[in-house]
Protein backbone atom coordinates (compact mmCIF):
# COMPACT_ATOMS: atom_id res chain seq x y z
CA UNK A 1 0.00 0.00 0.00
CA UNK A 2 1.39 3.35 -0.97
CA UNK A 3 2.26 5.80 1.95
CA UNK A 4 -0.20 8.18 3.10
CA UNK A 5 1.97 11.13 2.07
CA UNK A 6 1.64 9.74 -1.59
CA UNK A 7 -2.46 10.17 -1.88
CA UNK A 8 -1.78 13.82 -3.36
CA UNK A 9 1.47 13.36 -4.91
CA UNK A 10 0.26 13.89 -8.51
CA UNK A 11 -1.09 16.90 -7.25
CA UNK A 12 1.32 18.42 -5.51
CA UNK A 13 3.99 17.88 -8.56
CA UNK A 14 1.90 20.86 -10.20
CA UNK A 15 3.56 23.35 -9.78
CA UNK A 16 1.12 25.97 -9.11
CA UNK A 17 0.11 24.57 -6.46
CA UNK A 18 2.95 22.92 -5.28
CA UNK A 19 2.94 21.60 -1.39
CA UNK A 20 2.17 24.90 0.05
CA UNK A 21 -0.71 25.01 -1.69
CA UNK A 22 -1.50 21.38 -0.88
CA UNK A 23 -1.80 22.26 2.88
CA UNK A 24 -3.98 25.56 2.28
CA UNK A 25 -6.43 23.24 0.40
CA UNK A 26 -6.37 20.56 3.34
CA UNK A 27 -6.78 23.44 6.24
CA UNK A 28 -10.22 24.82 4.04
CA UNK A 29 -13.41 24.34 4.81
CA UNK A 30 -16.24 24.48 1.17
CA UNK A 31 -19.81 24.25 1.71
CA UNK A 32 -21.70 22.84 -1.26
CA UNK A 33 -25.30 24.19 -1.36
CA UNK A 34 -26.98 20.84 -3.46
CA UNK A 35 -25.97 17.63 -3.91
CA UNK A 36 -27.23 16.48 -7.25
CA UNK A 37 -25.48 16.81 -11.09
CA UNK A 38 -23.34 19.37 -10.04
CA UNK A 39 -22.70 18.35 -6.13
CA UNK A 40 -22.05 15.50 -6.67
CA UNK A 41 -19.05 16.25 -8.96
CA UNK A 42 -17.91 18.88 -6.88
CA UNK A 43 -18.41 17.04 -3.52
CA UNK A 44 -15.97 13.68 -5.20
CA UNK A 45 -13.61 15.91 -7.17
CA UNK A 46 -12.82 17.90 -3.63
CA UNK A 47 -12.69 14.76 -1.35
CA UNK A 48 -10.40 13.62 -3.78
CA UNK A 49 -8.22 16.50 -3.63
CA UNK A 50 -8.01 16.97 -0.01
CA UNK A 51 -9.88 19.70 1.13
CA UNK A 52 -9.90 19.39 4.89
CA UNK A 53 -13.92 19.96 5.95
CA UNK A 54 -16.55 19.65 3.32
CA UNK A 55 -20.46 20.39 4.44
CA UNK A 56 -23.26 19.10 2.11
CA UNK A 57 -26.48 20.65 2.53
CA UNK A 58 -29.33 19.38 0.05
CA UNK A 59 -32.90 18.70 1.18
CA UNK A 60 -33.96 15.94 -1.14
CA UNK A 61 -33.90 12.38 -1.35
CA UNK A 62 -31.99 9.98 -4.27
CA UNK A 63 -34.23 8.48 -7.18
CA UNK A 64 -33.68 6.24 -9.55
CA UNK A 65 -34.12 9.03 -12.19
CA UNK A 66 -31.38 10.70 -10.34
CA UNK A 67 -28.57 7.85 -11.37
CA UNK A 68 -27.91 8.74 -14.92
CA UNK A 69 -25.64 11.52 -13.83
CA UNK A 70 -25.65 11.55 -10.46
CA UNK A 71 -21.83 10.09 -9.50
CA UNK A 72 -22.03 9.54 -6.07
CA UNK A 73 -25.31 7.68 -5.86
CA UNK A 74 -26.45 3.87 -6.62
CA UNK A 75 -29.51 1.37 -6.59
CA UNK A 76 -29.07 0.95 -2.98
CA UNK A 77 -29.39 4.54 -1.88
CA UNK A 78 -32.43 5.07 -4.61
CA UNK A 79 -34.32 2.23 -3.13
CA UNK A 80 -33.59 3.34 0.66
CA UNK A 81 -34.69 6.96 -0.44
CA UNK A 82 -31.62 7.98 1.70
CA UNK A 83 -31.03 11.76 1.62
CA UNK A 84 -28.54 12.63 -1.05
CA UNK A 85 -26.42 14.15 1.36
CA UNK A 86 -26.38 11.06 3.71
CA UNK A 87 -25.71 9.05 0.83
CA UNK A 88 -22.90 11.80 -0.50
CA UNK A 89 -21.18 11.00 2.62
CA UNK A 90 -21.10 7.93 3.23
CA UNK A 91 -19.71 7.68 -0.15
CA UNK A 92 -16.66 9.85 0.14
CA UNK A 93 -15.68 8.79 3.45
CA UNK A 94 -14.75 5.58 1.80
CA UNK A 95 -12.72 7.48 -0.78
CA UNK A 96 -10.85 9.65 2.12
CA UNK A 97 -11.24 9.13 5.66
CA UNK A 98 -8.24 12.11 6.23
CA UNK A 99 -10.93 14.95 5.56
CA UNK A 100 -14.16 15.67 7.58
CA UNK A 101 -16.96 14.70 5.99
CA UNK A 102 -20.67 17.08 6.96
CA UNK A 103 -23.92 16.29 5.96
CA UNK A 104 -27.03 18.14 6.18
CA UNK A 105 -30.21 17.74 5.34
CA UNK A 106 -32.12 20.66 4.58
CA UNK A 107 -33.05 23.86 2.79
CA UNK A 108 -30.70 27.25 2.53
CA UNK A 109 -32.96 29.41 3.86
CA UNK A 110 -33.28 32.80 5.47
CA UNK A 111 -33.53 30.77 8.98
CA UNK A 112 -30.21 28.75 9.09
CA UNK A 113 -27.66 30.55 6.44
CA UNK A 114 -25.69 31.80 9.11
CA UNK A 115 -25.08 28.09 10.54
CA UNK A 116 -24.18 26.97 7.52
CA UNK A 117 -22.20 29.19 6.10
CA UNK A 118 -19.92 29.44 9.62
CA UNK A 119 -16.46 29.32 8.90
CA UNK A 120 -16.88 28.47 5.72
CA UNK A 121 -14.00 29.58 3.11
CA UNK A 122 -16.07 29.21 -0.26
CA UNK A 123 -19.47 28.13 -0.99
CA UNK A 124 -19.91 26.09 -4.11
CA UNK A 125 -23.44 26.20 -6.00
CA UNK A 126 -24.52 22.85 -6.64
CA UNK A 127 -28.79 23.94 -6.37
CA UNK A 128 -30.89 24.28 -9.84
CA UNK A 129 -33.00 27.67 -8.47
CA UNK A 130 -32.15 31.79 -8.25
CA UNK A 131 -34.02 31.73 -5.36
CA UNK A 132 -31.16 29.82 -3.09
CA UNK A 133 -28.34 31.25 -5.89
CA UNK A 134 -29.60 35.01 -4.31
CA UNK A 135 -29.70 34.07 -1.19
CA UNK A 136 -26.33 32.45 -1.66
CA UNK A 137 -25.16 35.69 -3.23
CA UNK A 138 -26.47 38.05 -0.28
CA UNK A 139 -24.98 35.86 2.30
CA UNK A 140 -22.06 35.45 0.80
CA UNK A 141 -21.84 39.09 -0.25
CA UNK A 142 -22.08 40.08 3.10
CA UNK A 143 -19.73 37.63 4.95
CA UNK A 144 -17.50 38.70 2.49
CA UNK A 145 -16.82 34.84 1.37
CA UNK A 146 -15.81 33.81 -2.64
CA UNK A 147 -18.44 31.39 -4.37
CA UNK A 148 -19.12 29.76 -7.79
CA UNK A 149 -22.11 30.05 -9.39
CA UNK A 150 -22.68 27.29 -11.68
CA UNK A 151 -25.80 25.57 -13.71
CA UNK A 152 -26.65 23.59 -16.32
CA UNK A 153 -29.95 21.96 -18.12
CA UNK A 154 -30.17 20.59 -21.68
CA UNK A 155 -26.58 20.43 -23.08
CA UNK A 156 -25.62 22.98 -21.70
CA UNK A 157 -24.23 25.09 -18.84
CA UNK A 158 -22.43 28.23 -17.50
CA UNK A 159 -20.33 28.69 -14.60
CA UNK A 160 -18.83 32.12 -12.46
CA UNK A 161 -16.58 33.18 -9.94
CA UNK A 162 -17.54 35.59 -7.80
CA UNK A 163 -15.12 37.18 -5.29
CA UNK A 164 -17.09 39.67 -3.49
CA UNK A 165 -15.91 43.17 -3.48
CA UNK A 166 -13.65 42.48 -6.53
CA UNK A 167 -15.53 40.69 -9.04
CA UNK A 168 -19.29 41.56 -9.89
CA UNK A 169 -21.59 39.80 -8.05
CA UNK A 170 -24.46 37.35 -9.23
CA UNK A 171 -27.26 40.33 -8.80
CA UNK A 172 -24.83 42.61 -11.21
CA UNK A 173 -25.71 40.22 -13.83
CA UNK A 174 -28.89 38.90 -12.78
CA UNK A 175 -30.53 41.56 -11.35
CA UNK A 176 -33.39 39.96 -10.74
CA UNK A 177 -34.22 35.89 -11.38
CA UNK A 178 -35.27 35.26 -14.86
CA UNK A 179 -38.85 36.16 -15.91
CA UNK A 180 -41.71 33.59 -17.42
CA UNK A 181 -41.38 29.74 -17.90
CA UNK A 182 -37.43 28.36 -17.54
CA UNK A 183 -35.69 25.20 -19.00
CA UNK A 184 -36.04 22.89 -16.02
CA UNK A 185 -34.10 18.97 -16.07
CA UNK A 186 -37.70 17.81 -15.57
CA UNK A 187 -38.94 19.37 -18.87
CA UNK A 188 -35.83 19.82 -21.08
CA UNK A 189 -33.52 16.87 -19.50
CA UNK A 190 -30.22 17.08 -19.01
CA UNK A 191 -27.28 15.43 -19.89
CA UNK A 192 -24.40 13.48 -17.83
CA UNK A 193 -21.48 15.39 -19.41
CA UNK A 194 -22.63 18.73 -19.26
CA UNK A 195 -23.00 18.40 -15.32
CA UNK A 196 -20.01 16.62 -14.91
CA UNK A 197 -18.02 19.45 -17.22
CA UNK A 198 -19.49 22.65 -15.25
CA UNK A 199 -19.31 20.57 -12.15
CA UNK A 200 -15.34 19.78 -12.79
CA UNK A 201 -14.88 23.69 -13.96
CA UNK A 202 -16.52 24.97 -10.59
CA UNK A 203 -13.87 22.79 -8.54
CA UNK A 204 -10.84 23.95 -10.44
CA UNK A 205 -11.75 27.56 -9.52
CA UNK A 206 -11.91 26.11 -6.08
CA UNK A 207 -8.55 24.56 -5.97
CA UNK A 208 -6.86 27.51 -7.26
CA UNK A 209 -8.82 29.95 -5.11
CA UNK A 210 -8.07 27.80 -1.99
CA UNK A 211 -4.03 27.25 -3.05
CA UNK A 212 -3.19 30.75 -4.59
CA UNK A 213 -5.67 32.73 -2.94
CA UNK A 214 -8.85 34.42 -3.87
CA UNK A 215 -7.41 37.43 -6.14
CA UNK A 216 -6.16 34.49 -8.45
CA UNK A 217 -9.79 33.71 -9.82
CA UNK A 218 -11.05 35.82 -12.29
CA UNK A 219 -15.16 36.49 -13.06
CA UNK A 220 -15.37 35.83 -16.50
CA UNK A 221 -17.74 33.65 -17.41
CA UNK A 222 -17.85 30.95 -19.13
CA UNK A 223 -20.71 28.91 -21.31
CA UNK A 224 -20.61 25.53 -22.86
CA UNK A 225 -23.05 23.46 -24.86
CA UNK A 226 -21.77 19.92 -25.79
CA UNK A 227 -24.38 19.02 -28.48
CA UNK A 228 -23.48 21.71 -30.59
CA UNK A 229 -19.68 21.77 -29.67
CA UNK A 230 -19.76 25.76 -28.73
CA UNK A 231 -17.35 27.15 -25.92
CA UNK A 232 -17.42 30.70 -24.84
CA UNK A 233 -15.80 32.77 -22.69
CA UNK A 234 -17.03 36.43 -21.78
CA UNK A 235 -14.82 38.65 -20.12
CA UNK A 236 -15.73 39.89 -16.33
CA UNK A 237 -18.71 42.13 -16.57
CA UNK A 238 -18.30 45.06 -14.69
CA UNK A 239 -19.53 45.70 -10.90
CA UNK A 240 -22.29 47.24 -11.33
CA UNK A 241 -21.98 50.59 -9.41
CA UNK A 242 -25.93 50.37 -8.29
CA UNK A 243 -26.24 46.70 -7.79
CA UNK A 244 -28.61 46.23 -4.40
CA UNK A 245 -26.24 43.69 -3.57
CA UNK A 246 -22.89 44.19 -3.64
CA UNK A 247 -23.16 48.30 -3.86
CA UNK A 248 -25.85 49.00 -1.71
CA UNK A 249 -25.74 46.59 0.99
CA UNK A 250 -29.28 45.60 0.52
CA UNK A 251 -29.46 41.97 1.39
CA UNK A 252 -33.45 41.21 1.02
CA UNK A 253 -32.82 37.36 -0.07
CA UNK A 254 -31.58 37.41 4.13
CA UNK A 255 -34.70 37.80 5.91
CA UNK A 256 -36.60 35.78 4.29
CA UNK A 257 -39.13 38.23 2.79
CA UNK A 258 -38.70 36.85 -1.21
CA UNK A 259 -38.59 33.36 0.03
CA UNK A 260 -42.11 31.38 -1.14
CA UNK A 261 -44.03 29.48 1.40
CA UNK A 262 -43.81 26.57 -0.97
CA UNK A 263 -41.55 26.19 -4.07
CA UNK A 264 -41.46 24.17 -7.42
CA UNK A 265 -39.09 20.87 -7.15
CA UNK A 266 -39.07 20.46 -10.94
CA UNK A 267 -40.88 17.26 -11.25
CA UNK A 268 -44.21 17.42 -10.99
CA UNK A 269 -43.90 18.48 -7.13
CA UNK A 270 -44.72 20.80 -4.48
CA UNK A 271 -42.21 21.40 -1.63
CA UNK A 272 -43.65 22.94 1.45
CA UNK A 273 -41.10 24.19 3.70
CA UNK A 274 -42.96 26.73 5.93
CA UNK A 275 -43.70 24.24 8.70
CA UNK A 276 -40.79 24.94 11.13
CA UNK A 277 -41.83 22.08 13.44
CA UNK A 278 -40.19 18.86 14.38
CA UNK A 279 -42.42 15.57 13.47
CA UNK A 280 -41.28 12.31 14.68
CA UNK A 281 -41.51 10.16 11.90
CA UNK A 282 -41.78 6.63 13.67
CA UNK A 283 -45.39 8.27 15.27
CA UNK A 284 -46.50 9.73 11.94
CA UNK A 285 -45.58 5.63 10.46
CA UNK A 286 -47.90 4.48 13.00
CA UNK A 287 -50.76 6.33 12.20
CA UNK A 288 -50.33 6.52 8.58
CA UNK A 289 -50.11 2.59 7.91
CA UNK A 290 -53.70 2.09 8.42
CA UNK A 291 -54.29 4.17 5.36
CA UNK A 292 -51.49 3.15 2.86
CA UNK A 293 -48.43 1.18 2.96
CA UNK A 294 -44.92 3.35 4.24
CA UNK A 295 -41.48 3.70 4.62
CA UNK A 296 -39.81 4.84 6.49
CA UNK A 297 -35.95 5.70 7.99
CA UNK A 298 -33.95 8.06 10.44
CA UNK A 299 -34.23 10.71 7.13
CA UNK A 300 -37.61 10.58 5.51
CA UNK A 301 -40.94 8.65 5.52
CA UNK A 302 -42.61 8.18 2.53
CA UNK A 303 -45.89 6.56 1.18
CA UNK A 304 -48.14 6.75 -2.07
CA UNK A 305 -51.81 7.67 -1.27
CA UNK A 306 -54.93 8.77 -3.06
CA UNK A 307 -52.37 9.83 -6.24
CA UNK A 308 -50.00 11.52 -4.75
CA UNK A 309 -46.42 10.73 -2.97
CA UNK A 310 -45.45 12.00 0.34
CA UNK A 311 -42.12 12.67 1.17
CA UNK A 312 -41.83 13.72 5.28
CA UNK A 313 -38.56 15.38 7.16
CA UNK A 314 -38.08 15.17 10.76
CA UNK A 315 -38.17 19.16 10.22
CA UNK A 316 -41.67 19.01 8.67
CA UNK A 317 -41.02 19.84 5.48
CA UNK A 318 -42.61 17.83 2.93
CA UNK A 319 -42.53 16.83 -1.12
CA UNK A 320 -45.72 16.51 -2.44
CA UNK A 321 -45.39 14.44 -5.45
CA UNK A 322 -48.43 14.70 -7.90
CA UNK A 323 -48.89 18.25 -8.63
CA UNK A 324 -47.77 21.48 -9.28
CA UNK A 325 -50.76 23.26 -7.71
CA UNK A 326 -49.80 24.35 -4.17
CA UNK A 327 -53.11 24.68 -3.14
CA UNK A 328 -53.63 21.28 -3.32
CA UNK A 329 -49.99 20.51 -1.80
CA UNK A 330 -51.46 22.54 1.39
CA UNK A 331 -54.75 20.20 1.27
CA UNK A 332 -52.68 17.14 0.91
CA UNK A 333 -49.92 18.03 3.82
CA UNK A 334 -53.03 19.11 5.99
CA UNK A 335 -54.93 16.23 5.53
CA UNK A 336 -51.96 13.60 6.25
CA UNK A 337 -49.11 15.20 8.40
CA UNK A 338 -51.24 17.78 9.65
CA UNK A 339 -51.63 21.74 9.50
Amino acid sequence: MPAPDDRYSRQTRFVPLGEAGQARIHSARVVIIGCGALGTVQAEILARAGVGHLRIVDRDFVEYSNLQRQFLFDENDARDSLPKAVAAARRLTQVNTTITIEPIVADLTAANYEDIFEDADLILDGTDNFETRFLMNDAAVEANIPWIYGAAVGSYGIKMAIDPGRTACLRCVYPEPPQGSQPTCETDGVLAPITAIIGALETADVLKCLSQGRESVDGKITTIDIWTGALRQIAAPLRDENCPCCAQRQFVYLDGSRRAPISLCGRNAVQIHERSRPVNLADLANRLRALAPVRVNDFALRLEIDGYELTVFPDGRAIIKGTTDSGVARSVYAKYIGT
